[in-house]
C-alpha cells in the first residue's frame, strides 16, 4: 500500500513539472498558430515636424499639471475648507456619528463650492482662458489674469491680521497695495482665516444642541435614571429640533451668504 502511495505521488509530481514547463515556456506550435498579433506599445521621444506639435505639447503638460494640483487648489483657494469643516462639526454636535457619511458631506461642499465659486470661474473663463485659446494673449498673461479673480475671492475673506502675520514672517516690506501682496502670502493667510470662521460657526452650531444634552442629563439626573444613557434620549430630540427648524435650509443658506 505504501509502494502505491508513493508510486502516486511521484506520477503527481511528474504530472504538475510537466504542465510547469509547458506554462512557462510558450510552445512554438501554438504561437505560430495564432489568429490575431498581440499588441505591443512604444514610448520614445522624436523630432517635431513643426512649432505647432511642441506648442501642442506643453498644453498638454500644462493642463496635466494643473490636474495634478486640482485637488490642492480646490481645497485651499476656494470655499470647500469653510464648507467640510462646518458640517463635520454640525454632524458632531448632532451626535450622529457617521452619518450623514463623509461622502455626502464632501460631495455637499463639493457642489455648494461649485455654487459659489461660479462668478469666479466665469470671470477666469472670459478674461483668461477664452483670449488664451483664442491666442489673444499669452500663457504668462492669462496665468496673470486667472488668479486676478480668485485673489480678489480670497482677499474678501481673509482677515488683516492673519496677512500681516505671514507678511512677517516672509520678512517682506509692507505693501501700497493688495497687489503687491504675493500670493505665496495669501494663500496660508486665507486658509486660517477660513478655519477661524468655520470654528466660529460650528461654536454656534453646538451651542442649541449642547442645552438639550444639558437638560436631558439633568432631568435623568433628578429621576434617579443613572444607568439610562443620555443619548438615547438627546439625540431623536436633537434630531426633531434640528427637522422642525428646516435646518439644512439654514445652514446652507447661511453659509452661503457668508461669502457675500
Amino acid at each position: 500500500m505504501r509502494n502505491k502511495a508513493c508510486r502516486r505521488h511521484i506520477v503527481w509530481i511528474l504530472l504538475i513539472g510537466v504542465a510547469g514547463l509547458i506554462l512557462s515556456g510558450p510552445c512554438p506550435a501554438f504561437a505560430q498558430s495564432q489568429a490575431f498579433p498581440l499588441p505591443s506599445i512604444k514610448i520614445g521621444v522624436g523630432e517635431a515636424k513643426d512649432t505647432g506639435e511642441v506648442s501642442v505639447l506643453i498644453q498638454i503638460l500644462f493642463l496635466l499639471t494643473i490636474l495634478s494640483l486640482a485637488p490642492a487648489i480646490l481645497i485651499m483657494m476656494t470655499s470647500f475648507t469653510r464648507l467640510i469643516v462646518v458640517f463635520s462639526f454640525l454632524r458632531h454636535a448632532m451626535g450622529t456619528q457617521s452619518m450623514p457619511p463623509n461622502q455626502i458631506l464632501i460631495g455637499l461642499a463639493l457642489f455648494l463650492t461649485f455654487f459659489i465659486m461660479t462668478p469666479v470661474w466665469q470671470n477666469i473663463r472670459e478674461n483668461a482662458l477664452d483670449p488664451y485659446m483664442d491666442k489673444k494673449i499669452s500663457q504668462s498673461r492669462a496665468i496673470d489674469e486667472a488668479l486676478k479673480p480668485v485673489r480678489k475671492f480670497m482677499f474678501k475673506q481673509t482677515r488683516e491680521k492673519d496677512l500681516a502675520l505671514f507678511m512677517n514672517l516672509a520678512k517682506t516690506p509692507k505693501p501700497k497695495n493688495t497687489e503687491e501682496i504675493p500670493t505665496t502670502v495669501l494663500l496660508p493667510a486665507y486658509m486660517i482665516s477660513e478655519l477661524k470662521t468655520a470654528f466660529q460657526i460650528g461654536f454656534l452650531l453646538y451651542m442649541p444642541f449642547l442645552v438639550i444634552d444639558m437638560v436631558v442629563s439633568s432631568v435623568l439626573l433628578s429621576m434617579g435614571m443613572m444607568m439610562l444613557p443620555p443619548m438615547m434620549l438627546s439625540l431623536p430630540l436633537k434630531l426633531l429640533l434640528f427637522v422642525l427648524v428646516d435646518g439644512w435650509h439654514l445652514v446652507v443658506g447661511s453659509m452661503v451668504k457668508s461669502f457675500y
